[in-house]
């Protein structure tokens, strides 16, 4: 696996700090909260100043959330997202303003923009970050992405899923590593959490409503769990698009839980709903990085998924949770049963993976790896030349 050295310093004669621009949708995914905590630890780190620059998308909730960001101290502006010539014209005039070093364009369809707007602006160093292995690519889309990968210095999958999943789809090897994505652990270290048998025997479920996620296989296989007498609490906390929430709800009522279903919306105290339920699961089509089985892990829940890319990248089945191979119901409402009714398996998995997530998976940890690459593509052409693509530091919690 194609990973990164231990962090480097930047270049010694530079008379200034390094710039990096990180441009992201400004829809708050899982893509943007990844940029948001990188341009987070380069202001506590202070080896690089940082611009988080936002593709415009519309919405109360959205401006909220960039002006809580600015009263945070992080430095954060919009393009427009109306068409996509706009957006790069745009991006690039926030480029020749700011004149980064480095421009980390995040997620599809963003990073082709992005690029094209370092390459018009003349940003020296470009970086690719993909955020999922199922993206939206046409033979046109794949084209660009190509072509502009020849003109970029580093592609970082957040895991190694996503990783494969690029070098699939033929882009170079010799740039295309894998930094995992991180949670934050302030929450959930260094408080211990209660045993998982003193915890409601719950199920938590922690996804926005999308066509990614399926709800519609977990409430399907709690409709099983409950002709087997089994009827424990389903918590769905998140936002997402309204007809998928409805549909949702409608197939919950459909199926007779709505007295044990509850839709919670945007939960803001996560870890304790966590560290009071037993179970966190995710039914998923795909995955990226799933940090919200990173939140349960961390929470010592006994974690649950679908066997997708990503979700392989962190639950080892059997060991620090269980991965559902097949995407239907009963094979959901078989793993749940064995998680409700088998609860000292449960624990020792819970146990397992709260050690790996306080290992492995930290934003820290992510942020000490981004920080390394990009002091890496500062150093002058020969020290670069010489210096091999290695295996990172040893994880720390």
């Amino acid at each position: 696996m194609n990973t990164l050295p231990a962090p480097v310093p930047a270049a010694p004669h530079a008379a200034q700090k390094p710039r990096v621009l990180h441009f992201v949708t400004g829809g708050f995914s899982g893509a943007t909260q990844v940029a948001i905590d990188l341009v987070r630890a380069h202001l506590r780190g202070g080896q690089f100043e940082s611009l988080l620059v936002l593709r415009r998308k519309a919405g109360a909730h959205t401006r909220q959330r960039i002006a809580d960001l600015r009263a945070q101290g992080v430095d954060v502006r919009t393009v427009t997202g109306v068409a996509h010539a706009a957006t790069i014209w745009s991006l690039a005039r926030q480029c020749r303003a700011f004149r980064p070093d480095i421009l980390a364009a995040h997620g599809f369809s963003e990073h082709l923009w992005g690029r094209c707007a370092g390459l018009l602006a003349g940003v020296p160093h470009l970086v690719h970050v993909e955020h999922s292995p199922r993206e939206r690519y046409t033979a046109w889309r794949l084209w660009q992405a190509r072509w502009l990968a020849a003109r970029t210095d580093r592609i970082v999958g957040c895991s190694e899923g996503v990783r494969q999943r690029l070098l699939e789809l033929g882009f170079d090897a010799g740039k295309t590593i894998a930094i995992p994505n991180g949670i934050h652990l302030d929450a959930y270290w260094p408080a211990r959490p209660r045993p998982l048998l003193q915890r409601q025997a719950g199920i938590v479920m922690l996804a926005r409503f999308s066509r990614q996620k399926d709800h519609a296989t977990l409430l399907g296989a709690v409709a099983l769990l409950r002709a087997r007498g089994l009827r424990p609490p389903v918590l769905l906390a998140g936002g997402g698009k309204p007809r998928y929430l409805r549909r949702a709800m409608r197939l919950a009522a459909e199926l007779g839980l709505q007295e044990q279903v509850r839709f919670l919306g945007v939960v803001g105290d996560v870890a304790g709903l966590l560290m009071n339920h037993r179970i966190c699961a995710l039914c998923t089509h795909y995955e990226g990085m799933p940090l919200a089985v990173l939140e349960g892990m961390a929470a010592g829940c006994a974690v649950i998924g679908s066997a997708v890319p990503g979700m392989r990248d962190v639950i080892e089945d059997g060991r620090n949770g269980v991965l559902v191979a097949e995407p239907a119901a009963p094979a959901w409402a078989d793993a749940l049963q064995r998680l409700l009714t088998e609860p000292a398996q449960a624990q020792h998995m819970a146990h397992q993976a709260r050690e790996d997530a306080l290992a492995r998976h930290s934003h820290t940890l992510m942020a000490q790896r981004y920080e390394a690459m990009f002091a890496q593509l500062l150093l002058p052409p020969q020290t670069m030349a010489g210096q091999a693509m290695a295996a990172p530091a040893e994880p720390r919690p």
